[in-house]
């Protein structure tokens, strides 16, 4: 017998039939995966002749979960349950050999097995959270008959993905099998008893560990409503029987698959796959990096290094002079030891980590890296001195790369005689520890070079999100007419923690000025002083940050800020009240009230017309790339998709009118994007626009 399928085919090893599942590029489970897997269960299961089944993905793969992209789509017959219950069905022994990812609903059709072999390399785990819905198809039930409830509450609530190994001894998965997968499981089918998963009992519970699960994995979460979905459902289902178990779960899924929050979480999902799509690099080969160099060892500096480092790359860090390569390597050490004493590493890899770095100033330590990092401060001229120096430096094909926040790459790239292989790499702070990494493409930077930015990210576990160059370049441009509004509420009435409040009721961690004293306003301040030459005379100016650093009020580094930190926590301060009402007498303004939702409204509404103007210069290549940046970088809320995906839930309608507002408040420099008003004229969003126009 021969069933053939583009995505599901069935041939014979004597009395065992082998399922494979064969679609690019993971084997995710869509609509045809599902036809061909229920098409061949119920031929299977009526066929005398067919002694045993096996269940494979192919090489190197078995099935990674649900095709994302249907998740947008209503439900598509057969379901995953259906499929899941026919396999189970099948009266002949069904091994799963598990060569690759068994996730999300790979994992729930290996559960339906009665064998489950694996790959040494290969992995499981039930993820679907992570999306911000539940295992939909069993999962929810199954795990725990062989888990129990607190290991299934841990291991669903942190959508924890686990090697083979680990999988084995937790009784997900029954052998690794270190040779020929599928010719073991063809050996061991036939002599298989039928073991069916949803018939075992659930073991009896603890609920003291069930009790730490959840509180881990809802601490874990930061509020994502399917986390504590899932562990209500885990304990509820406990003393169930499958068949009612498996309702109450589809009852809970449903709801969740139809979300804001899981749209979201999707969205976000797909445009980390979409950021990865660049024009004009199809083909492109990124250069080899097998050693790194920094340019400065302060906290951008020394936090690039140890990215460099954790990524298992050496690293020499320039410093100015043998005293401060000798304090930058003793901070560094320490560093580590920190994090050897907090368990998150064993000392002897936090002890190999930091043996990767070596901090000196001898410039001549460069000759051998293939990827240059310039971490120094941001004034123009100490970047001109260091890449002019480099350009003695630096061997032939080096990538030289400048961390700049704000200063122009291309006015740098021009400071060597090779702007081809100059480029920018912006970190975010701590750099060890964000995900985020902005890959500027300079007007000279050359494709390989730009690919090499990306993969570089990558080997150091960044979401790279390339942006062309600009102003503060796709995040902090945005962040700037987002603070500079923020501002303009607090000079008509909202009080510095009003904002922040509206903020944080929205899903941000901390609020826009609370962040401001974090990082240091003299950053900002330093920005807003190298712009007033060139800043238009119509654009509204609001001085309270000004008179704040002039005040010595730099932040927490200085014991105030926005806010008073006196016992190290923020709190409000009559002191900046005071300088808030002098600026506002001085222009003349007013003070009105505003709500939490206007002061929400207005503020996205800025970010979304900000982004839409970046997309209609060409320097964010996508809208979804700017969600990512404004999740990965600045706390958007991810269970809101980034401020251009929440502007499309919103109304793109209602986010001009804001955006009219905001002009009306604002000035020059604040007028609706035309982009926004073409498609609110359309009555298109801007996904749609993302998928009909964008590049990529």
């Amino acid at each position: 017998m021969s069933q053939n399928d583009t995505a599901v085919s069935v041939t014979r090893q004597g009395g065992v039939a082998l399922v494979r599942i064969d679609h690019a590029p993971v084997n995710a489970l869509s609509g045809p995966v599902r036809r061909g897997l229920l098409a061949a269960a119920r031929a299977l299961a009526a066929d005398a002749a067919v002694a045993a089944v096996v269940i494979h993905g192919g090489p190197g793969r078995f099935i990674a979960g649900a095709d994302i992209k249907e998740m947008d789509l209503p439900l598509d017959e057969p379901v995953l349950p259906e499929v899941i219950a026919a396999i189970e069905a099948i009266p002949q022994p069904v091994v799963a050999a598990i060569d690759g990812a068994a996730l999300g609903g790979g994992l729930e059709i290996a559960m339906a097995c009665d064998l489950r072999l694996a790959a040494p390399k290969a992995s499981v785990g039930l993820v679907e959270t992570r999306l911000g819905i539940i295992p939909g198809s069993g999962g929810t039930q199954r795990l725990p008959r062989l888990v129990g409830t607190a290991k299934a509450i841990e291991l669903i609530g942190q959508a924890r993905v686990l090697r083979a190994p680990e999988a084995v001894a937790l009784g997900i998965l029954d052998a690794v099998v270190e040779g020929d997968l599928l010719a073991e499981a063809v050996r061991q089918a036939p002599s298989t008893a039928k073991r069916v998963v949803s018939r075992l009992p659930v073991p009896p519970g603890d609920a003291a560990a069930e009790d730490a699960a959840a509180h881990a994995a809802l601490k874990a979460g930061r509020g994502v409503p399917a986390i504590a979905a899932a562990v209500t459902l885990l304990r509820e289902t406990a003393s169930m029987d499958f068949a009612p178990g498996l309702a109450r779960e589809r009852a809970v899924f449903l709801p969740l698959r139809a979300s804001d929050e899981a749209a979201a979480l999707r969205h976000l999902f797909l445009a980390e796959r979409e950021a990865a799509r660049v024009p004009g690099l199809e083909g492109v080969a990124p250069r080899a990096v097998a050693a790194v160099g920094v340019i400065g060892g302060g906290t951008m500096g020394s936090g690039i290094a140890m990215a460099v480092a954790d990524a298992g790359l050496p690293v020499v860090v320039i410093e100015r002079d043998a005293q401060a390569a000798e304090a930058c390597g003793t901070r560094l050490r320490e560093a580590y030891d920190a994090q050897a004493a907090r368990g998150r590493l064993g000392a002897a890899e936090a002890a190999a980590r930091a043996a990767r770095i070596r901090p000196t100033d001898d410039w001549s330590a460069l000759a051998d890296a293939d990827l240059i990092i310039e971490a120094a401060f941001e004034d123009m001229s100490v970047k001109e001195d260091i890449f002019r120096r480099l350009d003695g430096v630096a061997k032939h094909g080096a990538v030289m790369a400048t961390n700049t926040s704000y200063l122009d790459p291309d006015a740098i790239a021009a400071f060597t005689s090779r702007p081809r292989d100059v480029l920018g790499l912006h970190f975010f702070a701590p750099a060890n520890v964000m995900k985020l990494l902005e890959v500027v493409h300079a007007a000279d930077t050359a494709p390989a070079v730009l690919a090499t930015g990306i993969a570089f990210g990558k080997k150091l576990g960044k979401l790279p999100v390339v942006s062309r160059v600009c102003e503060g370049f796709i995040g902090n441009r945005i962040y700037a007419a987002y603070r500079r509004h923020a501002e303009y509420l607090v000079m008509d009435g909202a009080s510095p923690e009003q904002v922040d409040a509206a903020l944080r009721d929205y899903g941000f961690a901390m609020g826009l000025f609370a962040v401001g004293d974090m990082s240091g306003l003299d950053i900002a301040w330093a920005m807003r002083k190298r712009r007033a030459a060139t800043r238009d005379p119509a654009e509204r100016y609001v001085a309270i940050a000004d008179r704040l650093c002039e005040d010595g009020r730099l932040g927490r580094k200085t014991g105030a800020g926005w806010y008073s930190y006196a016992d190290g926590k923020a709190a409000p301060d009559p002191a900046v009240e005071a300088i808030v009402a002098a600026e506002r007498r001085a222009a003349g303004v007013t003070p009105r009230a505003f709500t939490t939702e206007q002061i929400q409204h207005r503020l996205l509404a800025v970010m979304a017309n900000e982004g839409a103007k970046i997309l209609e210069e060409g320097i964010a290549l996508r809208p979804s790339d700017i969600d990512l940046v404004f999740t990965n970088g600045y706390g958007f809320p991810r269970l809101k998709g980034g401020p251009m995906f929440a502007a499309d839930r919103q109304g793109l309608g209602a986010v001009l009118a804001e955006a009219e507002a905001a002009h009306a408040a604002g000035g020059a420099g604040s007028e609706p994007a035309t982009l926004l008003r073409e498609l609110t004229g359309d009555g298109t969003t801007f996904k749609q626009w993302q998928r009909g126009r964008a590049p990529g």
